[in-house]
């Protein structure tokens, strides 16, 4: 599964599957993509690997208030992956829209609908909540179980 941005300074890969795809509704992804929403792969921070380029980190404003940071080519600046305080740093969620083959990733869940723009359909099959949601009623057990691995490794 590889990646890069729009002028190929950076590229990379995520070495297995995503936990899980977010299609995040929220104002704040609507604004930092320029766009309807973000499209996240969630993925163990372990399994992205930077194959060539240094990406720059930018810290940015969550509805949290606690943040994220948003790592950028430092050429085109196009948004390649971010880390958000809430999950710390074992976790990063990739910009789907930066991988070779995006459209093997559709989204498993769409969060932040309370902002969602009215004129964005979403499909059906696929759980919408208001804002966001318990992974323990929602992932699949491989995929809490990886969660887990990271969780207790950090302590």
């Amino acid at each position: 599964m590889n990646g890069q941005c729009s002028c190929g300074e950076i590229r990379f890969e995520m070495t297995d599957s995503p936990l899980f795809n977010h299609a995040c509704h929220c104002t704040n992804c609507q604004r930092q993509s320029g766009s309807a929403h973000a499209l996240n792969a969630m993925i163990e921070s372990s399994c992205v690997k930077v194959v060539s380029g240094t990406a720059e980190g930018i810290i940015m404003e969550t509805g949290s208030g606690m943040g994220q940071t948003i790592y950028r080519c430092p050429s085109c600046k196009v948004g390649l992956w971010s880390t958000y305080a809430a999950f710390g740093d074992g976790f990063s969620f990739v910009r789907i829209g930066a991988l070779e083959n995006p459209g093997q990733y559709p989204p498993d869940i769409n969060i932040f609908t309370k902002s969602k723009q009215p004129w964005v359909t979403l499909l059906d099959g696929i759980p919408a909540v208001p804002e966001f949601y318990d992974p323990k009623e929602t992932w699949p057990a491989p995929a809490l179980q990886r969660m887990q691995a990271v969780m207790d490794a950090a302590g």
